[in-house]
């Protein structure tokens, strides 16, 4: 491997194209475990403040992704405002957000492909799936972006027309049929789900080395992004709750939670023989792909950068000459995250990521009021307003967010801490040991 560097390919649209098709998933599954936890209203709370969360949060994110575009994301923007311990811990983060989403949605894409093939076991599925995109990102990041933008395009219309049969049978009474089951606790369980609708839209900023015109691209694929998400968002959770009540879209006959909300929806105004029901299994695969593929190609660069900083292995921050893509970094993530597949536990997952996802924001909106301080005179083509409202929002509903999954899911979150505590651990000890060996 020789010292290669990252190829600028990526347009505005295709920058749109994966952050839309980061987070597209989360309308075809995973947010209906949520309505399991608090029913339609606790779920429907913990949206409405996930989506003011993300608001917030990336026009502030935009901030430090057209001021410092750098593959490393938040670590990089973390580490430069608050130094290396902050920044170890943030790219750590980040990366648990981008390597155990990527297991969760390859669950969900072994589910669908098994409705067409029922003879082939979804385990069997998922791990193709990771073997296929794997070396699709290798090839190249231009190739995964067009067949990103592709896809995107492919799963936005599948919402679109899911919307368009499913609506017009919408009834008010479902909407508000147990629509509080726990309670208030109700709606702290669901917020994992409802960050769900949105998580991994961050990952844009990971591609801002890949970016034509980083400075001005950036900004751009956030915004147009995050409004395509909410509208989205809002669209398929009517739809699918209105339908016939949330259990509906929910609980499968043997009492398990589905990984497919939306066919049972539809298969409740269509039946399951009609046209537009298989329509929409297919073109739910396109939007599981177009998350999975994406998430896949922004943990590629988010380890990558680890690597090449010295934070990681230094194996894991070189590019391969002939792809100039960071193969590297790529293959540990399949490695680890068929480890995670393996496990079977798809809101475990979700939920963990969640954790990393928020603890990454947490830091970053930290960043952005500090750099502004730290230095004023960096260029920022984009700036959030007002200042610092916005940032100091996203940061406390982000406190708040994680308090409230560590109270409800304390095992969990203990492993979590102390999988940072080790890494830590282990980071400081290397870095004296390279310091004394000097």
């Amino acid at each position: 491997m020789s010292e290669a560097h990252l190829r600028r390919s990526l347009s505005p649209a295709m920058v749109w194209g994966l952050g839309v098709g980061y987070v597209i998933s989360g309308n075809y599954f995973g947010w209906n475990l949520g309505l399991a936890e608090g029913g339609t209203l606790g779920l429907a709370v913990a949206t409405g403040f996930a989506i003011v969360m993300y608001t917030a949060f990336t026009f502030s994110y935009a901030e430090l992704a057209c001021s410092i575009p750098k593959a490393g994301g938040a670590f990089d923007y973390v580490t430069r405002a608050l130094g290396d311990h902050a920044g170890f811990i943030t790219g750590l983060a980040q990366n648990v957000e981008f390597i155990f989403a990527p297991p969760a949605i390859a669950f969900a894409i072994g589910s669908y492909l098994h409705l067409f093939i029922p003879a082939i076991p979804p385990l069997w599925f998922s791990v193709g799936a990771y073997g296929v995109f794997t070396a699709l990102n290798i090839y190249g990041v231009q190739a995964a972006a067009r067949f990103e933008l592709a896809v995107t395009i492919v799963a936005v219309a599948g919402l679109i027309l899911y919307s368009a049969v499913v609506l017009p049978g919408v009834q008010w009474s479902n909407l508000v049929l147990n629509p509080l089951p726990r309670g208030a606790e109700g709606i702290f369980a669901s917020i994992p789900f409802a960050i769900w609708f949105f998580l991994g839209i961050e990952g844009i900023a990971n591609l801002a080395e890949e970016a034509v015109d980083p400075r001005h691209t950036m900004y751009r694929g956030f915004l147009s992004a995050l409004a395509t998400l909410i509208v989205l968002c809002g669209f398929t959770f009517v739809a699918s709750v209105g339908t016939a009540g949330w259990e509906k879209v929910v609980l499968l006959p043997d009492g398990t939670a589905s990984d497919s909300p939306l066919p049972m929806a539809m298969a409740m105004v269509v039946g399951e023989g009609h046209w537009v029901y298989q329509a929409l299994i297919g073109v739910g695969l396109f939007g599981l792909i177009a998350s999975f593929n994406g998430l896949m190609l922004a943990a590629g660069r988010s380890n990558y950068e680890f690597g090449k900083t010295a934070f990681a292995p230094a194996f894991l921050g070189r590019i391969s000459s002939r792809f100039r893509t960071p193969m590297n970094a790529l293959v540990f993530n399949m490695v680890v995250g068929l480890l995670a597949l393996l496990s079977g536990r798809t809101g475990e997952l979700i939920t963990i990521s969640v954790f990393g996802a928020l603890t990454l924001y947490i830091f970053s909106m930290i960043a952005v009021v500090v750099l502004r301080r730290k230095e004023p005179q960096l260029p920022r083509p984009f700036q959030v307003h007002p200042f610092p409202l916005i940032p100091l929002l996203a940061l406390t509903i982000a406190g708040v967010a994680l308090t409230a999954m560590a109270i409800h899911q304390v095992t969990l979150f203990t492993w979590y801490a102390l999988f940072l505590a080790g890494c830590f651990g282990i980071f400081k000890a290397r870095k004296l040991w390279l310091q004394e060996k000097r």
